[in-house]
């Protein structure tokens, strides 16, 4: 299974709080544009639902990246969460929805992290 290691730059960014309650940590929903480059080259819109507070923070996000995989043209959907804390080892994950795949990307399969504004996939993208 190759691993892919593919870097992005955030273009945009629109936070919206949606519950600051009086007791307890903010929770936010972030509207995401990315440019992705490397052996992934596109772009993607993500939504992310974040709430972060004094005693942990986590978030969860999907996003339709569209561009090419190993000059393999299509989109597919990115689901992605963390969760950290004080004094506790972070938490982080990715996968590709199942079915997801369009174009030549059809039939995409992998899991992984993001972070630190790089995509680290092990997929499996079967041959066409």
């Amino acid at each position: 299974m190759p691993t892919l290691r593919a870097a992005f730059a955030i273009t945009s960014w629109d936070y919206t709080a949606y519950d600051e309650p009086a007791a307890g940590p903010p929770a936010g929903l972030a509207v995401i544009g990315k440019a992705y480059s490397g052996p992934l080259e596109g772009t993607a819109e993500a939504r992310m639902l974040t709430v972060q507070g004094d005693d942990g923070r986590a978030y969860l996000a999907q996003e339709r990246i569209v561009g090419t995989l190993g000059g393999r043209a299509g989109s597919f959907v990115l689901q992605h969460g963390a969760q950290d804390a004080p004094g506790a080892e972070p938490q982080q994950w990715a996968f590709v929805v199942p079915g997801s795949g369009t174009g030549q990307l059809a039939g995409l399969r992998g899991t992984g992290v993001v972070q630190h504004e790089r995509l680290t996939l092990d997929y499996d993208l079967p041959e066409q």
